[in-house]
């Protein structure tokens, strides 16, 4: 089976618990009769996604070299997912909240697990010319993992009822397994250092190696601040269409359905980009074309009273958002996935991927604080001048070539580059003025004996003509009287400390 195809249906497995317990949980709780503050408390169920870095060295650390390392834990993973669905749709929302729950939260438990798993096979399997399109491919079945169970279940909720819709779940899900159990995962790559049954604490020091490289501290700057601007102005957008007069039917309708549309799109014209360039040109590409939409939602609240706004405006600013929004998420993942240590692939993106999700959620808690106090154009335009700032983070990360890892990494452009890793080598000194003219005396020296050793070798045309002792020796007597041309050399360079 390909690799996309496989990472797509893994993907798309590992978002159906999220979007549902995200979307779907929710409006079931409350159809129910639910308090208001369970409902909001349910939002923690999502907290495995958070802390999953706590047993990603697990992860890591131990699995079967003869069934597959990461299908070690991708198969029993879906089939606990599988079951757990099956538990859920035999309980009942009036009278088990509480086992119900517990449900949910062990879904996004095994869930979290599972994207562990899959996205070390992705960064196992990938070769660095496929990372865009292979982030497009995770991007993008997360995605319609979630609209499925967020958004089509819900659609059919009528009809199938809270039990159909968990046993319609753990049917796609038990098929992936199927699916993942017949699937030939390839052997680890020769530069994951760290076999099979390593223990979790080696994985351990070996993230904290990575992490101390030269350019690991900006790269998790970089990574935990891409979204921050973005995450102020979506938290606020929303409110703010409704307070200027749409209907929430409008706003469900070109945020829910358009938006998802166009955020697809951008995450597989993302992954296209990321594919045709390096990965540090997509990101700054796509970074630069997100600035436009922001401007315009910001423009939108500063420039028009709500009778005024218009809706192919409003329409195209959102549906262009989205589509940035995508393309960005898309060529960062790809770039993160290139800066990893490969012998701890799930660990080192797990730890990425939780600084991502961290960063961008001080802003999209403090955005009503910022839009109470400031309005919504004031708000609008900090996220903006954030996404602006954000550029600035990026060029210091084109000083580092290689990831902070020093195993097998893309430079973006379709090459591996392999150096020490951090730790178990020395990284080289830096030379004085000195020794680097005495280095290049030596090598100026060494090609000029070269030179003339190769001259040295091949007989004049006199000799040629005249084969035998006699030309032999007025050869020999002819190199006798020529100095050596490294000999003159020397007494032309002048000599240089070492």
């Amino acid at each position: 089976m390909p690799r996309l195809a496989i990472l797509s249906l893994l993907y798309f497995a590992e978002g159906l618990p999220f979007g549902f317990q995200a979307t779907a949980v929710p409006v079931l709780l409350r159809a129910h009769g639910t308090s208001l503050t369970a409902i909001g408390l349910a939002g923690m169920l999502a907290a495995p996604w958070l802390l999953k870095i706590l047993w990603a060295p697990a992860v890591d650390g131990y699995g079967s070299a003869s069934y597959g390392h990461r299908k070690s834990w991708i198969v029993p993973c879906l089939v606990a997912l599988a079951a757990l669905c099956v538990g859920a749709s035999h309980l009942a929302l009036e009278r088990d909240l509480g086992p119900i729950l517990f449900l949910v939260l062990a879904m996004n438990a095994v869930a979290a697990t599972l994207d562990i798993a899959v996205d070390g096979l992705a960064v196992d399997i990938l070769e660095p010319r496929e990372l865009g399109l292979g982030n497009a491919a995770q991007v993008v079945g997360y995605k319609v993992g979630m609209l499925a169970s967020g958004g089509l279940l819900m659609l059919w909720s009528g009809e199938l009822g809270w039990s159909g819709m968990t046993r319609v779940m753990a049917t796609v899900v038990l098929a992936a397994a199927g699916v993942a159990a017949l699937y030939r995962e390839p052997p680890r790559p020769a530069n994951a250092a760290l076999d099979a049954g390593a223990p979790a604490r080696r994985v351990v020091r070996t993230l904290i190696r990575a992490v101390q490289a030269p350019d690991a501290g900006w790269l998790l700057l970089v990574v935990g601040t891409y979204k921050l601007g973005e995450s102020i102005v979506d938290a606020m957008f929303k409110p703010f269409l409704l307070d200027a007069g749409l209907s929430v039917a409008r706003i469900g309708l070109w945020l829910g359905t358009y938006g998802m549309v166009f955020s697809l799109l951008g995450s597989l014209a993302g992954g296209w980009i990321a594919s045709r360039s390096s990965l540090f040109s997509a990101l700054a590409l796509t970074a630069m074309a997100r600035l436009v939409p922001l401007a315009g939602e910001w423009w939108l609240a500063s420039s028009f009273a709500p009778p005024v706004l218009d809706d192919a405006r409003v329409l195209g600013i959102v549906c262009a958002e989205h589509f940035c929004g995508g393309a960005l998420t898309t060529t960062m993942f790809a770039f993160m996935m290139s800066r990893v240590d490969r012998r701890i692939g799930a660990t080192h993106f797990t730890l990425l991927a939780c600084v991502e999700v961290l960063g961008k959620s001080p802003g999209s808690w403090l955005s009503g604080l910022l839009a109470d106090r400031t309005g919504y154009a004031a708000t609008f335009l900090t996220g903006l001048v954030l996404s602006a700032f954000f550029l600035a983070l990026l060029p210091p990360l084109r000083r580092w070539p290689r990831g902070s890892s020093g195993e097998s990494v893309s430079d973006g452009e379709g090459e591996e580059q392999r150096d020490p890793p951090p730790g178990d080598a020395p990284r080289p000194a830096l030379l004085s003025r000195r020794q680097r003219l005495a280095r290049c005396r030596q090598r100026f020296i060494r090609v000029l004996s070269i030179a003339a050793n190769s001259h040295a070798a091949r007989p004049s045309p006199e000799v040629r003509t005249r084969p035998g002792a006699r030309g032999e020796a007025e050869r020999a007597e002819s190199q006798k009287r020529k100095p050596h041309v490294a000999e003159l050399a020397l007494k032309h360079v002048p000599a240089a400390a070492g």
